[in-house]
């Protein structure tokens, strides 16, 4: 990280993917630059695919600084997803360039910083940086998710992006889980007691 030059930067963080029945969850952190405004920013559950690739392309270009990390399906698993979550958010700052002088993270849970930050409830509709931050973490995610299909594509995560939908329980309960499928969701474990009987009782 840089400290010179960084009197009053502000950094807005959000995550995509805790829903998910699948894959990592992930956060990202971002520093907006106000000399070069970026028009159009919003809540990423907003906005269309398209509105998102452009915006993801125009925030890397523009912003200061910005970072995505996440939380892996093993560490969801063994801390559980809320402080798997945090854990993400925390590796984003972290991961900038620039440390802020205060962190607005959306939501209303905060995760452990090394400066000032203040939890914001809607905070990816109220604040821009927020709003980046949203949708980086949301783009980045789904290009995961396109490279899951790739390896998986039995479980059409292009289109569901690992979200319980029926056509991904109907996945679950025909193929079983795989190594990117958050076994501590009790769909998931539910599915499989579909597919197993009372073996599901013995999944780790």
């Amino acid at each position: 990280m840089l400290s010179w030059n960084t009197r009053g930067l502000m950094a807005g963080v959000d995550e995509a993917g805790r829903g998910p029945l699948a894959g990592p969850v992930v956060a990202a952190a971002v520093i907006l630059d106000h000399a070069q405004p970026i028009y159009g920013l919003a809540d990423s559950k907003v906005l269309s695919e398209r509105q998102r690739e452009r915006l993801f392309d125009e925030i890397r270009a523009k912003a200061l600084c910005c970072s995505v990390a996440q939380a892996s399906v093993e560490e969801i698993d063994a801390i559980n997803i809320l402080q798997a979550t945090l854990l993400a958010m925390r590796r984003a700052v972290d991961g900038l360039r620039l440390i802020p002088k205060q962190v607005l993270v959306d939501g209303n849970r905060l995760p452990v910083l090394r400066m000032p930050a203040e939890a914001v409830i809607g905070g990816d509709a109220k604040v821009a940086a927020i709003s980046a931050a949203s949708i980086l973490a949301k783009v980045h995610r789904d290009r995961l998710c396109l490279e899951l299909h790739e390896a998986h594509p039995q479980y059409g995560f292009a289109e569901h992006k690992g979200y319980c939908t029926p056509g991904h329980l109907a996945a679950l309960r025909a193929h079983g889980a795989c190594h990117v499928h958050r076994r501590s969701f009790a769909p998931v474990r539910e599915a499989l007691a579909g597919m197993w009987g009372d073996a599901a009782g013995l999944l780790p």
